[in-house]
């Protein structure tokens, strides 16, 4: 491969600290036009290692996901959105499962001053955000925490899981595919991720619109299998048709 010019090494090297990139802000940062940004960006995906979505890209990755920080930095206020949105589902005095994600976790934030939870996770970033909060009680699966984002994973965590009998599960994915596959990189993770969709009553699938220009190779379920699909855009036609088909109801999170 060519060596890469100096700028789009530097837009490669921002991808991969942040996970995306955006035209404007790119455009702003080189003191070129967005048209120009624009050509960078489509020579890099042309090259395979950046994927576009609508207003910029993201690091191309359909083996390895990224760092839990990136993770952090890729659509920060639609997590926060359809965080919100999802906990608007989940009463008070009700049980529930909340999975390993970024997104996830932005559900946890918004449930913190509800009443009468009691929340069972295998991510420990969702234990130190609720913790503390009187009216919930909390429930750990037990397991190896992998330290790049505190999450549990592996058989003794998806044993523990499947224990339980709750009202929702809060799940995130990796990718959505056109089928409808909902997709994620750690095998280990996946298996507790089904443990906690066959462990609950109604399933919540959090996740905003760059997943669908995303790929990962170890499938998690099917979107049909879910009740809630909470997103912040209108996913694409077949999504949604496949949505209509099987009563999964599709929630566009809206600006707070």
């Amino acid at each position: 491969m060519d060596t890469l010019a100096p700028r789009h090494a530097d837009i490669v090297a921002l991808a991969k600290t942040t996970g995306r990139v955006n035209v404007e802000d790119l455009a702003e940062r080189f003191g070129v036009t967005p048209q120009t940004i624009r050509k960078d960006l489509n020579e890099l995906c042309d090259r395979g290692m950046l994927q576009r979505y609508h207003g910029g890209a993201v690091l191309a990755s359909g083996v390895v996901n990224f760092g839990y920080e990136a993770r952090r930095q890729i659509a920060p206020d639609e997590k926060r959105r359809i965080g919100l949105e999802a906990a608007s589902l989940i009463s008070d005095d009700s049980s529930l499962l909340i999975n390993i994600g970024t997104t996830t976790e932005q559900v946890a934030l918004a449930l913190r001053d509800r009443q009468g939870l009691l929340v069972i996770t295998n991510n420990i970033n969702v234990v130190n955000i609720l913790q503390g909060h009187e009216g919930i009680e909390l429930i750990v699966a037990g397991g190896v925490i992998r330290h790049s984002d505190g999450g549990v994973t592996g058989d003794s965590a998806a044993d523990f899981i499947r224990q339980f009998r709750v009202d929702h599960a809060v799940i995130g994915a990796s990718a959505i595919d056109e089928d409808g596959s909902l997709l994620d990189f750690d095998y280990a993770e996946v298996r507790v991720a089904k443990a906690i969709m066959g462990s609950a009553r109604k399933s919540i699938l959090v996740a905003d619109a760059s997943k669908y220009e995303r790929t990962a190779p170890v499938k998690i379920g099917h979107i049909s299998d879910l009740d809630y699909f909470v997103t912040d855009e209108q996913p694409p036609q077949r999504i949604r048709q496949i949505c209509q088909d099987h009563d999964v109801r599709i929630i566009l999170a809206g600006a707070a």
